[in-house]
């Protein structure tokens, strides 16, 4: 449970050299991971700031489902806490941008009557 940062450079417990990465902190690449957390974080951020558009309810409502759902995937398949920390921060922003602008006027609001 306890975990420690080591330096770029140091060695892990397994022998292998730490790369110093923000992305994969066990020296492994994690392409679909990363992806996900970026999509997530601009997800994220598209429906934080709509959200504070009344008129902009839509936008936010779809980013933030969109987001909300790529980052619990992301999650699960998750492999470092870096990885989980940015999905964390993108599905938080999501939710908020979501649940505004489902205050807003939903997902359908004034397109379907």
């Amino acid at each position: 449970m306890a975990q420690t940062i080591r330096p770029a450079g140091s060695r892990s417990p397994t022998g292998q050299r730490a790369t110093g990465s923000l992305f994969a902190t066990d020296g492994k690449p994690h392409p679909v991971q990363d992806v996900l957390m970026v999509v997530t974080g601009v997800l994220g951020v598209l429906a934080f700031v709509t959200a504070m558009f009344h008129h902009l309810h839509l936008i936010s409502s779809w980013a933030g489902l969109i987001g909300i759902l790529t980052g619990a995937y992301g999650q699960y398949i998750s492999k470092t806490t870096w990885e989980r920390f940015g999905l964390i921060m993108g599905l938080g922003a999501s939710a908020v941008g979501f649940y505004l602008g489902m205050a807003h006027g939903g997902l359908f609001g004034g397109v379907i009557t």
